[in-house]
Formats: structure tokens, C-alpha cells, sequence
């Protein structure tokens, strides 16, 4: 049984290609390799390393339909950035909130 490795959207989307990758087909839906080739300025073997990396990720998922691979954006892989992010909001509402009050009394 292969053990599959634990890969961190942050460090993922780091990459400004990939983020790109990412967007677009949030955006567009579906689109082929080369579809998304035409939008960048490398080579094709660069945007299939990073298509590598996103599938390996589960942030886009792939289809073969005859002779073509359309690649799509899985939604459910932002769950952790979510999480994430929602957390850091939680806990600084906490650290302005005591603010607000540590305020409030020294003005009293």
C-alpha cells in the first residue's frame, strides 16, 4: 500500500504559475493542457510539472477524453486554506477584542 504524501496548499499555491493555474480554472471550468500552455510564457513541460504538482495535491482533477486530458479545480482542496484563515480571523477578533476593552477601561 502506497503511503501518499501530505502536500501544504500554502506551499502549493506559492508558486505563481500554479496560483495562476488555479484561477483560471476556477474561473473557466474545464480546459486542456494546452489550453492552459497558451496562457503562459514557459514551456509546456514547465506547466505540465505544475499541472503534476496541482493533481498531486488534489487541487485540479484531470479527465482523459480521447486524445485530451481536461483539467478541472477541485473547490473542496481550499477546505484547509478556509479553515485556516478562518482561525486566524477568530483569534485576532480576540486580541482586538481585549484591546477594545483594555481601551475602554484606561479612557474610564
Amino acid at each position: 500500500m502506497a503511503l501518499l504524501k501530505r502536500v501544504d496548499a500554502f506551499h502549493v499555491l506559492a508558486e505563481p504559475h500554479r496560483r495562476r493555474v488555479v484561477e483560471m480554472l476556477a474561473r473557466r471550468g474545464e480546459l486542456s493542457a494546452s489550453q492552459i500552455c497558451d496562457e503562459f510564457d514557459v514551456t509546456p513541460q514547465a506547466i505540465s510539472q505544475h499541472l503534476k504538482v496541482l493533481r498531486e495535491a488534489n487541487m485540479i482533477r484531470v479527465e482523459r477524453r480521447a486524445l485530451r486530458r481536461l483539467y478541472r479545480f477541485n473547490p473542496r482542496s481550499m477546505d484547509p486554506i478556509q479553515v485556516w484563515t478562518a482561525d486566524m480571523a477568530r483569534l485576532w477578533a480576540r486580541h482586538l477584542d481585549r484591546l477594545d476593552r483594555a481601551l475602554k477601561e484606561d479612557a474610564t
